[in-house]
């Protein structure tokens, strides 16, 4: 008899491997382990739902509040909230609300005492908005702008301390220095302007440029009320008092920013009908007779008569008696006096600090938004939100040439007073972007806009966004606790989550077939045999 020959171990073919896994050889295993896959499977459901109850359950949202206390009324913002995982907080856009009272602040100049009772309705406001389990953790920040800043600072003072009574009362969290006038670099020689560093954070973070390259960031150009705010990227070198470093993230931008004070647009106004009255400013056209002056900025057909004037003298501290004017409206001759108001205020700048500095800013470069008074006047005039100064020249003739009553009667719903300003603030915006800054007729580089999508231009989301996003804080740098709050149920829903995902994750691992490989004699091939366990 020949001896049998050893039995060769052949490699496993690429077919054999695959004939493992056909259905003949593995439905049992699904069979035996079918019901354990279920319950990991819903194990796995069951952790991913608490989870969602946790970072998106109604204690995740969040809620500030800012108080605007501007030279023409205060507005209060509520902005709603939420944390992600980055350092920028997600507005919720349904649920942020503004309000606006008039008049401002310094309204009060002469009975500061009783400041504070013009913030009661805009608080009252507030408070239907934010939940009330949330008022205790909610900031609440009045934040004074130029209106203020034209006053004596004792009287300021004193109108402060009464908002922080009320504020203090209000419910809402609340710090003494929370309550203060924001800084602007015409009285402080080294701050630059909070409010224009806030105007141009807001527009960016609308325009989605905010933490990206410096050079295609969005410059801002404000006319408020009572100051012009200017705030672009700037690669020349500045002045400290005009010079702010903003870090976002591992990106640096080089800030120009500025605040002119005293060149609003309704303290421009103001200062104009002074000097007119006064004979110290007149156009090539006004003629001044003993009783009468000539005015070029108010449309024709318009009497003023003497007396005290219904100007908003309180921001300059005037007390003014203007005599009759005559109006002409004619657009160019208002131009031209504008621009004369204009440098007369250069005259003024014998040192570094003064009102007047729009002739040495730095190069104008890339795009720029022109918020408030700039789009309230385009918008007015039935204007694009990329309107050329040629179309502005061509609507301020055609508005400050016609008769008064035939206005009054088109703009029955304006109140007096406001209609009056839009023959001045569109000769006012062109002396100011063309014959001072030296922007062309036909430059499209500026946007007039007060929002960006659904999203407003106000300097104050920009102040929420630094507090929340630029500076260092626990809300930013903790996220499980700015997501989790003091609730303990949170905590309660993050650890039966964990638990959940450790136990679904050890059911998927001991229900996985342990197999080994034999060789059947009998079929002459290898075969995959799950191993008891």
């Amino acid at each position: 008899m020949s001896a049998s020959k050893p039995h060769q171990l052949r490699p496993l073919s690429v077919s054999s491997r695959l004939s493992f896994l056909s259905p003949s050889n593995s439905k049992h295993h699904r069979r035996a382990d079918g019901g354990g896959r279920r319950c990991a499977v819903i194990a796995l459901a069951a952790a991913f739902l608490c989870l969602f109850i946790v970072t998106r359950g109604p204690d995740s949202r969040k809620y500030a509040i800012i108080l605007d206390g501007g030279s023409t009324g205060t507005r209060i913002h509520v902005f709603a909230y939420r944390i992600g995982w980055g350092s920028m907080p997600t507005l919720d856009l349904g649920l942020t609300a503004s309000m606006k009272v008039s008049p401002g602040l310094s309204s009060y100049a002469a009975d500061p005492e009783n400041a504070g009772q013009s913030l009661v309705e805009l608080l009252e406001f507030a408070k239907e908005r934010v939940p009330g389990e949330l008022w205790e953790d909610t900031e609440v920040r009045l934040m004074a702008t130029a209106g203020l800043r034209l006053l004596d600072v004792a009287v300021v003072e004193r109108m402060l301390e009464s908002c922080r009574k009320v504020l203090w009362s209000s419910g809402f969290q609340f710090q003494h220095d929370w309550a203060a006038v924001i800084s602007g670099s015409s009285i402080l020689l080294h701050a630059s302007s909070d409010e224009g560093i806030y105007a141009w954070v807001a527009a960016n973070y609308a325009l989605g440029s905010l933490g990206g390259e410096p050079k295609k960031t969005t410059g801002i150009f404000e006319l408020g009320g009572a100051s012009i705010q200017a705030t672009f990227v700037s690669s020349e070198p500045l002045a400290p008092e005009f010079s702010h470093v903003l870090q976002f993230g591992k990106i640096t931008y080089n800030l120009y920013s500025d605040s002119f004070l005293y060149l609003g647009q309704n303290v421009a106004y103001d200062s104009l009908h002074n000097l007119l009255s006064s004979g110290d400013l007149r156009s090539s056209a006004a003629f001044i007779e003993e009783e009468t002056y000539i005015d070029p900025c108010i449309p024709r057909g318009y009497m003023r008569d003497g007396g005290p004037g219904k100007l908003s003298t309180s921001l300059l501290n005037l007390k003014t008696t203007y005599r009759s004017s005559r109006a002409i409206g004619n657009f160019s001759e208002c131009r031209l006096a504008a621009l004369k108001l204009l440098e007369k205020e250069k005259e003024k700048c014998l040192s570094q600090i003064c009102h007047f500095r729009l002739t040495s800013m730095p190069k104008l470069q890339g795009r720029f938004l022109a918020t408030e008074n700039f789009f309230h006047t385009s918008k007015f005039l039935g204007l694009g939100p990329t309107p050329l100064l040629s179309d502005l020249i061509m609507a301020g003739e055609q508005f400050c040439g016609e008769d008064w009553l035939r206005l009054k009667r088109k703009y029955d719903t304006y109140d007096e007073e406001d209609l009056l300003r839009f023959c001045f603030s569109t000769a006012y915006i062109v002396a100011l972007l063309h014959d001072t800054l030296g922007f062309a007729m036909d430059d499209g580089r500026v946007i007039f806009a007060n929002q960006v999508g659904n999203i407003p231009l106000d300097w104050a989301l920009g102040a929420f966004i630094r507090q929340k996003a630029l500076r260092p804080s626990a809300e930013s740098s903790d996220w499980i606790f700015a997501v989790l709050g003091d609730d303990p149920s949170a905590f309660f829903y993050l650890f039966v989550s964990i638990m959940l995902i450790f136990t679904a994750w050890s059911v998927f691992k001991w229900m996985k077939p342990k197999l080994k490989i034999i060789y059947d004699l009998e079929r002459g091939r290898y075969i995959l045999t799950p191993v008891n366990r």
